[in-house]
């Protein structure tokens, strides 16, 4: 498939590269190094489109493309109303086409095996998990478009509302705002905690994501009856492991194996799987609808929540 890039920030730039020569034309408004500042001045043919662009851009761009039945991949989080989905989705369906919302942790190779090892019940039966996604970029989003009503909500807890899904299978589950707060940013939150409601549902989720964690961290905790996986790190900062401890009975120091990759910033493997992903979506007619209307549902009641 032969694309057009539409937005050439940091994402653009990286998914550019990773096309090479597949990468027809770029477009990006402010951007002087874009083969165009308007798509509706491309003219090149493509066979799909890459958005992105910052949130507000999103849904006027989408329609612009399902409206001449491309393909298109979004950069995450594509954050609709009800309404919004909706019509979207008819275009689509009209069209014959479909977009697709790219969460890319999900390529992980890390991630791809702890949903093996949860598979594969190597910890046995779950009984809770801990997600933790943070970073030291307040003031640099500070009065930007990504600080917005929902912030870090939008930004980062949507990959692991997603990762709750895939790893889990708890789609479409509703979650708790234990916290939300705004220490920096002007508009939006730049921390908080969410918990799978109920409570009783197992496992039990505790997602933790933050703009005002001075050093990258990322860590997945999933505990058993026979032990516990840990995931830390992630490929485009460098280090990254995952971590069986197996249970003593009736306890005592667990047994450990531990695995161990270094990525060193090189994560365009994972920019290439998603887009295989995306291809294979777009060959089956699949789209990412019925995952956006969940994540949206929640980014936007957890952003409006009263929180004791």
């Amino acid at each position: 498939m032969r694309y057009l890039v539409v937005g050439l920030g940091n994402l653009g730039a990286k998914r550019k590269a990773v096309l090479g020569d597949r990468c027809l034309a770029t477009v990006d408004p402010v951007n002087p190094t874009a083969d165009y500042k308007d798509v509706r001045d491309v003219q090149e043919v493509y066979d799909a489109a890459i958005l992105a662009v910052p949130n507000a851009d999103k849904v006027p761009l989408l329609e612009f493309f399902l409206q001449r039945s491309t393909p298109v991949l979004v950069e995450k989080p594509l954050i609709l109303d009800p309404v919004t989905g909706e019509r979207l989705r008819q275009m689509a369906e009209r069209s014959s086409t479909i977009w697709y919302t790219a969460y890319n942790f999900r390529f992980e190779p890390y991630v791809i095996a702890l949903k093996r090892d949860i598979e594969a019940s190597v910890i046995g039966r779950l009984y809770r998990a801990r997600l933790f996604y943070g970073n030291g970029t307040a003031a640099r989003i500070k009065g930007t478009w990504r600080d917005d009503e929902y912030g870090v909500l939008a930004d980062m807890a949507s990959h692991l509302i997603d990762l709750t899904g895939f790893l889990f299978g708890l789609r479409d589950v509703r979650f708790h705002v234990c916290e939300r707060q705004r220490y920096e940013l002007l508009r939006g939150p730049d921390h908080c905690v969410l918990t799978v409601e109920p409570a009783t549902l197992r496992p039990h989720i505790v997602i933790e994501c933050s703009f005002v964690s001075w050093e990258n961290c990322w860590s997945i905790e999933v505990t058993g009856e026979l032990g516990t996986l840990v995931m830390t790190g992630l490929t485009k900062w460098g280090q990254t492991r995952l971590q069986l401890k197996r249970r003593k009975f009736p306890s005592g120091v667990p047994d450990s194996v531990c695995y161990s990759g270094v990525g060193g910033g090189d994560d365009q493997m994972i920019w290439a799987a998603d887009l295989q992903h995306f291809e294979e979506r777009v060959a089956r007619g699949e789209s990412s609808y019925d995952n956006d209307l969940w994540i949206s549902r929640t980014v936007i009641a957890a952003a409006r929540a009263v929180v004791d």
